[in-house]
């Protein structure tokens, strides 16, 4: 999951002064490609300055808009990079660090590198946890979402139930954050062939996907239908499942592109139901 807060008022007001403000509306809007453009000439315009903050803030939000057009691999080489980098100016254990490593390890799980992805997240929540305040907060649950999808990417589906029961427990604002967490409880259910149970969670899903607001869902495109069709297959219920698949598949493909790693669990999904 990519952190962009969700800010008050006083706080929207002063963001919008900053130079990463039209990247970071761009990115919200779903306008990856002018995001990714407009995040590189900030970037550029910054480059004389070693320890100028917002140039690596930049190169940051391009990375974020490159994963979500499908060029994951792209993403991971520009946050190796970074890492160095927000290490020397903002510490270790910054905020923006440990969210930068949160990118990164999630981006890798899109390339199939599921095991550092769950590394990488286990040690991001762990450090985030320990810190104070939202920030520190939302990164611990981007990380525990993305080390739920590579548990369940690695076959280790009771675990991946039981740290999504814990992170829902934990966070309790019916946000965004709890909607891929529900949806990661599914993934798990549906692993483990509880399609009956991950049905059920889909439908709390949708409910609350339903209920935000367009921006703060526009990420998980396609990701309801990708789970609820998951599980009405295991259900053998293939007329129902497809139509969701061919709807997640094609929403991702408009949102994302054809390189983006939910595009391609939708076709295979899709090739899964027609070879029933």
């Amino acid at each position: 999951m990519k952190i962009f807060r969700w800010r008050g008022q006083r706080e929207a007001a002063q963001t919008t002064r900053t130079p990463l403000a039209r990247a970071t509306a761009l990115y919200k809007a779903g306008r990856y490609t002018e995001a990714e453009a407009e995040a590189r000439s900030v970037a550029a315009a910054r480059s004389r300055s070693r320890d100028d903050t917002y140039r690596p803030l930049a190169l940051a939000t391009a990375a974020l808009a490159a994963g979500a057009q499908g060029r994951h691999a792209d993403a991971v080489t520009a946050y190796d990079a970074l890492l160095p980098v927000f290490g020397r100016i903002f510490g270790a254990e910054h905020p923006q660090t440990l969210k930068l490593r949160s990118d990164r390890a999630q981006a890798l799980s899109a390339l199939a590198r599921h095991a550092e992805c769950e590394a990488e997240c286990a040690v991001v929540a762990r450090v985030a946890s320990r810190g104070t305040g939202p920030d520190m907060a939302l990164i611990t649950t981007a990380a525990r979402n993305g080390q739920i999808f590579a548990l369940t990417e690695l076959g280790r589906h009771s675990e991946a139930e039981a740290l999504a029961c814990e992170a829902l427990a934990a966070h309790c604002v019916p946000d965004r954050f709890t909607l891929v967490l529900r949806l990661g409880l599914a993934r798990s259910l549906n692993g483990q062939g509880r399609h009956k149970e991950a049905l059920a969670e889909t439908e709390r899903a949708e409910e609350l996907c339903r209920s935000l607001p367009k921006e703060q869902r526009r990420s998980e495109t396609g990701a309801v239908k990708l789970a609820m069709a998951t599980a009405l297959l295991g259900l053998g219920r293939h007329t129902e499942a497809r139509p969701l698949a061919a709807a997640a598949r094609q929403a991702c493909l408009a949102a994302f592109g054809p390189g983006h790693r939910r595009a391609g669990e939708a076709r295979a999904l899709l090739d899964r139901i027609d070879s029933v």
